[in-house]
């Protein structure tokens, strides 16, 4: 047997070898089918959900397939605490009886044309974890059920997020764009789910469990934060690529593109949000990003732009010359929004506040002979560099973080913004991404160059 294996073709040889290998260690699951955590992750967050909700029951209602031709992506709710990336699918879960309960209606046909995974559609208890997996037309029955012994049911009254967008900030827009519209007046999809709720079971009393989802997103897992370092090293690598493109006479949308293309390239979904590229008279307006100008000798550039990876995203800010040479007045300001960069990341730790932190950025001001209740400095110290947490959203759970006076806790991602003027209109924004770790802090953005001579050299390459 073995001579008439040595005799057989060099390549049949390798596949017999390969298959007695892959017989030997049995099957191994496809990475493709795989949730993007594990499935105890996902558990553990339903887990501390049950904690909360012992008297009642949540249902959160997972994203519909898309009406154009358009990549289907989970709403960011759905997704953490289920991590089931299926369109027209609802998840309750019971805090009563501590299980959950997936409803779904997805073939094996549509899920392979769409590309979704197709392990999941086929074995969803076993990929998912979820005890329960029942057609989506079995919800009124278990629902009804259910409701006979718990009279408290919580769901989501603001938006639920999509890659770009932000729940409290998306709930403000369709305010006004639909609700408050005479020649609209419609409820957005996710208020009309709540109520439908409140019609069909009136002597059932349903509480608004945004802010709870909110509070339970803020402090990130170990999972959460390798995957948001890999988000940041996408995030650096593609503000480097456009530092190194630019130059006089290119183009902003070249640049743009340019940061997109290079951000999807090193594996991200997309973008966290539109890529805010300002120059010349542009930087009077801190979201511009039209892209509409050919940049000139002399242009300061600010991009503050991050790629969404794998639901999660990153918030980073650099500011350069557009020919690779500061002017004195240029270097000035950015040197002062370096240095307040520098207290910050020095002091960010846990047990403090980010009024602790203010209060060093005032002192050294102070000792420079800066006044720190000028206009330009007041913002630095009272929130001590924070401008918003991230995780899921780039603005993520707006409204549960006070930035003065809660103690700061291993796990908190936040962007430390730092912004300042360098004459009426020019600005300078240094932004970066930020961990709390259990000693101090981590920037997730590391490996730009940021001083003014790391900027300089790196352009002239």
């Amino acid at each position: 047997m073995k001579h008439i294996i040595n005799m057989l073709p060099k390549h049949k040889l390798l596949l017999i070898r390969f298959l007695i290998i892959f017989s030997s260690i049995g099957f191994v699951e496809p990475l493709y089918s795989q949730l993007i955590f594990e499935k105890e992750e996902y558990a553990a967050r339903r887990e501390r959900i049950m904690d909360q909700i012992s008297d009642g029951l949540m249902i959160i209602r997972g994203a519909t397939e898309p009406p154009g031709y358009t990549q289907f992506y989970q709403n960011n709710n759905f997704m953490y605490l289920s991590g089931v990336e299926i369109p027209d699918v609802i998840l309750l879960i019971d805090g009563r009886d501590r299980e959950s309960y997936l409803f779904m209606t997805c073939d094996e046909h549509h899920a392979r044309a769409e590309g979704l995974n197709i392990s999941l559609v086929k074995d969803p208890v076993r990929i998912s974890g979820i005890e329960n997996v029942l057609p989506l037309d079995d919800l009124s029955s278990i629902l009804n059920q259910k409701l006979e012994k718990s009279r408290i049911l919580y769901a989501p009254f603001s938006p639920n997020e999509f890659m770009g967008e932000v729940s409290r900030e998306k709930r403000n827009i369709l305010q006004r764009t639909m609700v408050e519209d005479e020649w609209d007046g419609r409820a957005p999809r996710d208020l009309q789910f709540i109520n439908i709720l409140k019609s069909r079971y009136p002597h059932v009393t349903i509480e608004d469990c945004s802010p709870m989802l909110w509070d339970l997103r803020k402090i990130k897992s170990p999972a959460e934060i390798e995957l948001m370092r890999e988000c940041g090293r996408i995030g650096v690598e593609a503000h480097k690529t456009f530092m190194k493109a630019t130059g006089v006479d290119v183009t902003e949308k070249y640049l743009a593109n340019l940061f997109e293309f290079t951000c999807k390239n090193e594996g991200a979904n997309g973008l966290g949000y539109y890529a805010i590229v300002m120059s010349g008279l542009n930087h009077a307006y801190g979201h511009y990003h039209k892209y509409d100008r050919i940049l000139e000798d002399g242009d300061f550039i600010i991009l503050d732009a991050g790629p969404d990876y794998k639901y999660y995203d990153v918030d980073i800010s650099t500011t350069f010359p557009a020919n690779g040479k500061f002017t004195k007045e240029q270097e000035e300001g950015y040197e002062l929004a370096l240095m307040v960069r520098e207290i910050c990341l020095e002091n960010y730790k846990p047990g403090i506040t980010l009024g602790d932190v203010g209060q060093k950025i005032k002192e050294v001001l102070m000792e420079k002979g800066i006044d720190p209740d000028g206009s330009k400095y007041t913002r630095w110290y009272k929130y001590g560099g924070y401008n918003h947490s991230i995780g899921m959203a780039v603005h993520d759970g707006m409204g549960t973080f006070d930035g003065t006076d809660e103690i700061l806790k291993p796990g908190f991602v936040f962007a430390c913004d730092i912004m300042t003027r360098t004459d009426s209109v020019t600005s300078v924004r240094i932004e970066d991404t930020v961990l709390i770790t259990e000693d101090g802090c981590e920037n997730l953005s590391k490996g730009l160059p940021r001083t003014v001579k790391e900027i300089e050299k790196f352009m002239k390459k």
